[in-house]
C-alpha cells in the first residue's frame, strides 16, 4: 500500500516500531542535485522484538523544506535472497537438546545460561518465578546444577519454522547424586542468532 500523505505514515511505522527495528546501510550509491538528493542501496534491519534479520534494497530521495533535510521518497523491498530462513532437519532440531545437556554436564551455570537467547523466557519445571533474562536464568541453574542432572527425551514432537523450530515432549532427568529421575513436559522454542541456534 503506497503511503502517500501522513496519516498513512504514521499507520505504517505504527505497526512497523513494534518489532523494534534498527537499521544498518551496507552499501549506498548517492546522487546530488539542486536542493534534492537520492541515496540509495542495499540495507539490513535487526528486529529487536524477535531477534530477526531483513535485508532489502532501499531508495531515499531528499528534498530541503522548511530550512531542512526531509524525505519526500521512500521505497523499500525485502531482499528474498536475502531473508532466506536458515535450514534445520528434524533430526537437528531434536539434537539441540544435546547441546543443552553438555551445557549442564559442565556444571557451569554460565556456560547453560549462553545457550539461551537474548529474548529467552525460562519457565522451569521446579520454580514458579519466570526466568526473563541471563541474570536470573543463570541464577536458576546455580541452584539447579547442584543436583548434577543429566537429561533424556523420552519423547518428542518437532515443529520447524522461519528462522524458528520447536521441540515440545517428555524428558527425564537423573539426578547424578542421589539417582533419583524426575519426569516432566518440556518445551523448547529456538531461533537463529548470532549465527547459532539458541
Amino acid at each position: 500500500v503506497p503511503r502517500t500523505d501522513y496519516p498513512g505514515i504514521v499507520d505504517y511505522f505504527t505497526n512497523f516500531l513494534k518489532l523494534e527495528p534498527q537499521g544498518e546501510i551496507e552499501s549506498g550509491n548517492i546522487i546530488i542535485g539542486t536542493n534534492w538528493a537520492q541515496d540509495a542501496g542495499i540495507y539490513e534491519f535487526t528486529l529487536g522484538a524477535n531477534g530477526a534479520k531483513v535485508k532489502g534494497r532501499y531508495t531515499f530521495v531528499y528534498v530541503f523544506e522548511d530550512g531542512e533535510w526531509k524525505i519526500s521518497q521512500h521505497h523499500s523491498s525485502v531482499m528474498p535472497e536475502g531473508n532466506k530462513p536458515q535450514a534445520i532437519s528434524e533430526e537437528e532440531v531434536k539434537n539441540l537438546f544435546q547441546l543443552w545437556n553438555s551445557a549442564l554436564a559442565t556444571e557451569d551455570p554460565d556456560a547453560v545460561a549462553k545457550r539461551y537467547a537474548s529474548k529467552a523466557v525460562l519457565l522451569p519445571t521446579v520454580s514458579d518465578v519466570p526466568r526473563t533474562d541471563y541474570d536470573l536464568i543463570r541464577d536458576y541453574f546455580v541452584g539447579f546444577l547442584k543436583k548434577k542432572p543429566q537429561g533424556e527425551i523420552l519423547e518428542s514432537n518437532v515443529t520447524i519454522g522461519h528462522n524458528w523450530c520447536q521441540d515440545a515432549g517428555i524428558y527425564e532427568f537423573t539426578m547424578a547424586p542421589s539417582g533419583d529421575k524426575v519426569r516432566g513436559r518440556y518445551s523448547f522454542v529456538y531461533v537463529w542468532e548470532d549465527d547459532q541456534w539458541k
